[in-house]
């Protein structure tokens, strides 16, 4: 009875586009959602196709590099674009919109961790 409850208990970082793990074709729905995550020519290759928890950690590893990039981009704004002889109305807009992909970019950080959790707990590493 506890197995059942623990199913369909998800964390608030479940990725709504991917069905509660234990129930019908809930991987297939996962690696939909990851291959979205990773460049198109990763998301072809066969391997990561057939082992969900491999298309996962390559997706980890993905917007892990995109939270670095969107936090480089945010610290670095307000000294590197002035000199781009942008207005500071357009670097104001831009720097808020970096900061509000770093957010959306971590929160997708989350939903990965908890999905690949989710994949290895099921044995499809396999």
């Amino acid at each position: 009875m506890s197995m059942q409850v623990t199913t369909t208990r998800l964390s608030p970082d479940w990725p709504r586009q991917v069905k509660t793990p234990g129930s019908y074709d809930w991987e297939r729905s996962a690696t939909r959602w990851l291959r979205e995550l990773v460049p198109a020519r990763y998301a072809s290759y066969p391997a990561l196709i057939r082992h969900p928890v491999l298309l996962a950690r390559h997706a980890q590893i993905q917007v892990q590099h995109e939270v670095r990039v969107a936090r480089t981009a945010l610290h670095t704004a307000r000294a590197e674009l002035p000199v781009l002889g942008l207005p500071e109305s357009v670097i104001e807009h831009t720097i808020k919109l970096y900061a509000a992909e770093l957010t959306q970019l971590q929160h997708i950080a989350r939903s990965v961790r908890v999905v690949t959790e989710a994949l290895a707990g099921h044995g499809t590493g396999r």
